[in-house]
């Protein structure tokens, strides 16, 4: 968890939480902007708190929220980890608007690429890619189990992770898999802009920003998926990059 500590002590400014909404996919958060992040079912809760939620969540500031993924808890993760997104200082004009799987696409031509987590259209990056090599917590036909992990990270020149992995707290035990000099990014709408990311070695953050509030809102509470949110709109993807030309000079090594 130290690296989402590092993240809650980078924001400097707290809000009170206006509104929380719970869908079956997505969990959204808004203070001083909306953010989100993947719903996460219960898992490693304190029994003692009978794995619920304590009062009204809206009663409580955005900060506080937020401490909830540090608490052991996948469901309690995605709430704090909506909140922490909510907090953060995002221009989206600050960042280039492409999707990271399209980055991937070009600078994963020949090379091999271990995509942590099923994501849509993998298929077009398995066309270009020497080796393309899925791994997965629940692997469909075609993916491998997580503990090829082991196996595979240390080869791979781009690991794609899913920003999941900061709620079921195992970020950073693939870092630690991953081969020195590897491009690594952490991609999906939970994933946080925030650029203390890079001190622990991400290169890339693909994540999201809310442009429209109320229609984001409306597609959570309505259980919309990963696809249907991109395209009932009100989100932009958008993408951080660390060092661009260092990472092209990595790849090419």
């Amino acid at each position: 968890m130290e690296i989402l500590e590092s993240i809650l002590e980078s924001i400097g400014e707290d809000a009170p939480v206006e509104e929380v909404r719970r869908g079956i996919h997505w969990t959204a958060v808004v203070s001083r902007r909306c953010g989100l992040a993947s719903t996460m079912a219960h898992g490693g809760c304190n029994h003692e708190e009978g794995g619920g939620m304590e009062g009204s969540l809206t009663e409580m500031t955005a900060l506080g929220l937020a401490r909830y993924c540090l608490r052991g808890d996948t469901a309690k993760a995605s709430l704090g980890l909506a909140a922490i997104n909510s907090l953060l200082d995002v221009d989206p004009d600050r960042y280039a608007d492409i999707d990271g799987l399209q980055i991937v696409k070009e600078m994963g031509k020949g090379k091999n690429v271990s995509v942590i987590g099923h994501f849509p259209f993998l298929d077009t990056i398995a066309r270009e890619a020497n080796n393309l090599w899925i791994i997965e917590k629940q692997p469909r036909p075609g993916d491998y189990p997580e503990e090829k992990g082991r196996d595979f990270l240390p080869q791979s020149d781009i690991v794609v992770i899913s920003s999941t992995t900061l709620l079921n707290n195992t970020l950073s035990g693939i870092l630690g898999l991953c081969r020195e000099g590897s491009v690594k990014m952490l991609l999906g709408p939970t994933t946080p802009l925030s650029g203390v990311l890079f001190d622990y070695g991400i290169d890339m953050l693909a994540g999201s920003v809310v442009t429209e509030k109320d229609r984001v809102l409306r597609s959570v509470s309505e259980g919309a998926t990963f696809m249907q949110l991109k395209m009932r709109g009100g989100i932009r993807f958008v993408s951080m990059i660390k060092d661009y030309d260092d990472i092209v000079r990595r790849l090419a090594g």
